[in-house]
Order: structure tokens, then C-alpha cells, then sequence
């Protein structure tokens, strides 16, 4: 099958992060970021299916996240959730993407709550789904559930970010085209997508998740949807390269932002999935730099700060 030419929901994806949020390439860290104690992802999935319909029927006595990491996709997330989870102050879900807000909504939120804690052990309780920041309803539908939660977003240079996605996309074989190529399919690809996941909120779209290469690096309409429903101080907004340059400085940031204690970690690897060996070509980057001028414009006009993407 051609992705180019496919129908929205073609692709097999079902039971892929199909985000393409970082996981760690090491088996033993892989199967220590879910909390699968050793077990293969084939195992640990329908297990946490498991866990969380025997958890249900206590799901009123759970927490509810006292905050989100929205984002972005390939931008540093597996690792940010990684170090918090390990603050003594901080509980870990079920599974780092619950996706509620995006796939899953449907479920209600007794599905929801049965991923959390049981409320009342004083720490901190959240999640990390990098499809938020994009998706068009997950701010509303957030909002309406967790009015009070903070918001992280690790944005990365999103011409990077862009050839990231599509790299990730190409190992797991999710994608047959080449870079340009897929750019230039694109909006095609795309085109009625982010309409028809608003006018029917059952909808999902494979095409919106997997293919959205430059429009997911136009972050400022997406930081904008949510700032329509949260206040700007319930929000950080921090870039994926500080994390990945000075992740203990970065993480602090973090804690002080959740008004958590510090808590230095003894090591800040990085949790990524190895990605192919292919090279982003100059016309492409030339290109990409063009496209996101007044994204990034608009993005820094909006937090009151120059990313200084063009400038690395």
C-alpha cells in the first residue's frame, strides 16, 4: 500500500506508540519505562488492559493528574517522564500515554482515573501523552476534566523534530516514502483530517497521528488552543534542546514549576529510540527552515521569547 494514496485509518497501528514517543533503547530500561518489570511489550500491554479494568470499580477513591507533559512528539518526553517519575513526591500511572484525551475519550472517566493512585497519599500524580499538544479537541476535553492540571510542553526545533518523526516512522515501517516526499504529500495527506476529528469527536485519524511532519512543528496554534482554556501560569514551556544539553537544570526548572523539592537524579539519560542512519538533505532543511519562519515568528511573539532554532 502506498501511504500516500491511503484512506485515513489504512495503517495497522493498533497497539503502536504511535506517537513516536521516544522509548529507550536499552531492553532493560524499555521494559522499566512502562513499569513491565521485565516482561516484553506484547505481554505488558494487554496486562495493563487488565490492571486497569480490575482497577475500575475504585476508580471514584483515585486521583485525578495534578499535571500533563502535552508534548512534543520526538521531543524529549519519555525522558522528562522518566526523570519525574523517580521524585519520591511523584506517582507514576499505569502507562506513560493513556491517550484519554485523544483515542480514548469514549471511555469515560472512571477508565481514565483507574491509571492513577488512590487520592490521598500526598504526592503528585500525571501523564505524559506527546498527541495532546495536537490533537484539536484534547484541550477542551482536558480542560473539562482537569481544569486545575499544569502543563508541560518540550518543544524541539521542529525542522528537526520533522525529519525525527519521519525517521521513527520509517523504522518501525510505518512509513514506504522518502522525506521529501512525504512532505510534499502532506497536505494531502492531511487534508479534512483536523476537521473531522472536531465535527466527530468518535473519529480518529491514522493519517493525523502518523503523517503530520510539519504541521505538529507549528506549535504556536497548538499552545494556543490551550491557553484558551488554561491560564498562561498553569502552563511551562520549555525546549527540548535545554533538556537534552542540561537536563538537570532543565529538570529543576520542572520541579520548581510543580512546586516539588529538588531532587537531583545521580544520571539524565537519554530515552530514544534508534532511529535510521538517513541524512536530512539541504534542500529539505532548506525548505523546512522556510516553512517554519513564521510558525517560530508567531511562536516567540506568543511566550515573549526567540526559540533561537535558526541560530544553532
Amino acid at each position: 500500500m502506498d501511504p500516500s494514496h491511503a484512506r485515513p485509518g489504512a495503517v495497522p497501528v493498533e497497539g503502536l506508540t504511535i506517537d513516536g514517543t521516544s522509548v529507550p533503547t536499552t531492553p532493560d530500561a524499555e521494559n522499566a519505562a512502562e513499569g513491565g518489570h521485565g516482561l516484553p511489550r506484547g505481554v505488558r500491554r494487554p496486562l495493563a488492559a487488565v490492571r486497569v479494568q480490575l482497577r475500575r470499580p475504585t476508580a471514584s477513591l483515585r486521583t485525578r493528574p495534578d499535571f500533563l507533559v502535552l508534548g512534543a512528539q520526538r521531543g524529549g518526553t519519555t525522558s522528562l517522564y522518566r526523570y519525574l517519575a523517580e521524585h519520591p513526591a511523584v506517582a507514576r500511572p499505569l502507562r506513560k500515554e493513556i491517550q484519554y484525551f485523544t483515542l480514548y475519550h469514549g471511555r469515560g472517566e472512571r477508565w481514565y482515573r483507574a491509571h492513577f493512585p488512590v487520592a490521598g497519599r500526598q504526592r503528585l500524580s500525571f501523564e505524559a501523552t506527546p498527541y495532546y499538544l495536537f490533537h484539536p479537541l484534547a484541550a477542551a476535553r482536558a480542560a473539562a476534566t482537569v481544569p486545575g492540571a499544569k502543563l508541560i510542553a518540550l518543544l524541539r526545533d521542529p525542522v528537526a523534530r520533522a525529519f525525527s518523526h519521519w525517521q521513527h516512522n520509517a523504522s518501525r515501517g510505518l512509513e514506504t516514502i522518502g522525506f521529501e516526499a512525504a512532505l510534499d504529500a502532506e497536505p494531502a495527506r492531511l487534508a479534512g483530517e483536523s476537521e473531522r476529528l472536531t465535527t466527530d469527536p468518535t473519529s480518529r485519524s491514522d493519517a493525523h497521528r502518523l503523517w503530520s511532519y510539519m504541521a505538529r512543528g507549528q506549535y504556536a496554534e497548538q499552545l494556543e488552543r490551550w491557553l484558551h482554556y488554561y491560564p498562561r501560569d498553569q502552563l511551562l514551556v520549555l525546549r527540548s534542546e535545554d533538556l537534552y544539553e542540561r537536563p538537570a537544570e532543565t529538570h529543576g526548572r520542572v520541579l520548581a514549576f510543580l512546586g516539588l523539592p529538588t531532587a537531583a537524579l545521580d544520571s539524565y539519560p537519554r530515552y530514544t529510540r534508534r532511529a535510521s542512519t538517513a541524512q536530512m538533505s539541504e534542500a529539505a532543511r532548506t525548505r523546512l527552515t522556510a516553512h517554519f519562519r513564521p510558525h517560530n515568528e508567531r511562536l516567540a511573539a506568543l511566550l515573549g521569547d526567540d526559540p533561537g532554532w535558526e541560530h544553532r
